[in-house]
């Protein structure tokens, strides 16, 4: 195959691939304005007749009646943000905000209470065990409590287990919670300027310190899911301090050196120059339009075109989550993040290491001896203890490669038959995944005889949660 000599010595095929992306995006452009300028009845007509396509020519041409699960479904659809989410199953939730030594304002999020109960002094200790939650790319805290029943809500789980947990929830700068700078307008290109190295440095140690003088306790334990476990294994690795204050980093879908996407097109394209995403996204937040389509397509439609996204990037197919779950959740799937981080993610991917961003964006000729390469995260210098749950058919996860970058006292627990966001959202994670995290918590956290061992809580959405052995 001859290369075009033009983008980096693309091959013709990874050329035209370029072509059509433009073309997708100038077109999806023309249609945002067009759509911005339509006034609302037309745009709800449009909605309308999607809803009635749907119906008409979808499996099921007759509704049928909501169950109670499509109720809940329907209610966290419309939820505005996590605080509405929590009061749908009578939690009251805590909001904080952490500034970064660079001057990014970060949202947390906390839940300090268990069901139907209210703190007396918020922003104070507990005395709990305090668990840090923190999400994965394009993602905010949202996704850890939008599932259709509060059984299988982690969140939900940790705050009424035993004597229960200190439960907090971060978020990256720039999402949905922390879309502010000191310094940087979020309109400007400097602002959305951070990849995963600025994670590592800033958010999560930043975060950690902030959570660890309000609660007052001298350690904390951290769950991840995705990105969310590639940020925390950046920053414990570039952070000694840090591992005093991490009594456990378990770890959900881990991330850290992917081995590409299914799609063999965008995943050559992507890592034959990772800066191509720069020419086709800008340099501030990427698919900053998703909430708009979100707003105008019937949400069984956009359910759909997110699994089909899914499926021709990464070869998901999400069947261990119900229809029901995805309506719901898919609402509360995308937040903004910066195509910086996406870049950072495309040009690992392209050396096959956990590496710090390359900021030299012009190409280096490889050759058998190089004296260039960018610094990695010495991830093997982590000292707090790792638990790693990862899915058998998680196409995002090479569980032997990532094993010799971590510590020998790492603990990879395989779930069989999972995917990637069946972790955060599959009907069984109340069976499968919630009683794994449990159990590291008891093992590690700083004070396991606040925990009842062999008792499971059952939580239901209209009653005071029961316990049974």
């Amino acid at each position: 195959m001859g290369f075009v000599p033009l983008l980096g010595r693309l091959s013709v095929h990874e050329y035209i691939a370029l072509i059509v992306g433009f073309s997708f995006l100038a077109l999806e452009t023309l249609l945002r304005f067009i759509i911005i300028v339509l006034p609302k009845p037309i745009i709800r007509w449009f909605y309308d007749r999607s809803r009635f396509l749907f119906h008409q020519y979808g499996q099921e041409t007759k509704p049928k009646p909501k169950s109670r699960e499509n109720t809940i479904s329907d209610k966290i659809l419309k939820a505005k943000d996590f605080g509405e989410l929590c009061e749908l199953f009578s939690y009251t939730h805590e909001e904080h905000v952490v500034l970064t030594k660079d001057g990014y304002l970060l949202g947390l999020h906390r839940l300090p209470s268990k069901k139907g109960q209210r703190k007396s002094s918020p922003g104070t200790s507990t005395g709990k065990p305090v668990v840090y939650l923190h999400h994965g790319l394009l993602m905010n805290s949202e996704v850890w409590v939008c599932l259709t029943e509060a059984e299988r809500s982690l969140p939900f789980v940790l705050v009424e287990q035993g004597k229960r947990f200190d439960v907090w929830l971060g978020n990256n700068r720039g999402n949905k919670y922390s879309k502010k700078s000191l310094y940087h307008n979020p309109n400007s290109t400097k602002f959305w300027d951070f990849s995963i190295d600025d994670f590592a440095w800033h958010d999560i140690p930043d975060s950690i310190s902030y959570i660890l003088d309000t609660t007052k306790a001298e350690s904390l334990s951290y769950v991840g899911f995705s990105q969310g476990t590639a940020q925390a294994f950046a920053a414990l690795s570039i952070h000694p301090q840090l591992n005093e204050k991490v009594n456990v980093f378990i770890a959900l879908a881990p991330a850290m050196s992917p081995a590409g996407l299914a799609a063999p097109i965008v995943d050559g394209l992507m890592k034959a120059s990772p800066t191509l995403m720069f020419l086709f996204f800008g340099r501030k937040s990427i698919l900053s339009s998703a909430a708009m389509w979100q707003s105008i397509i019937y949400p069984p439609i956009f359910a759909k075109v997110i699994d089909t996204s899914l499926g021709f990037l990464f070869d998901w197919h999400n069947h261990n989550i119900t229809s029901t779950q995805k309506i719901a959740a898919y609402a509360h799937l995308y937040s903004f993040a910066s195509v910086k981080s996406v870049v950072h993610w495309f040009q690992i991917m392209r050396n096959s290491a956990f590496q710090m961003y390359d900021d030299d964006i012009i190409p280096v000729v490889r050759t058998s001896v190089s004296s260039y390469r960018p610094a990695r995260f010495p991830t093997r210098n982590i000292v707090t203890p790792i638990v790693l749950l990862y899915g058998d058919q998680d196409s995002l996860v090479d569980i032997k490669t990532m094993l010799r970058e971590l510590p020998e006292h790492t603990v990879a627990k395989r779930l069989e038959g999972y995917e990637h966001l069946d972790i955060l959202w599959g009907k069984d994670v109340d069976t499968d995944v919630i009683p794994e995290v449990i159990n590291a918590l008891k093992i590690h956290c700083i004070d396991p005889g606040k925990l009842k061992d062999g008792v499971k809580v059952y939580l239901q959405t209209d009653s005071a949660p029961s316990y049974s052995e």
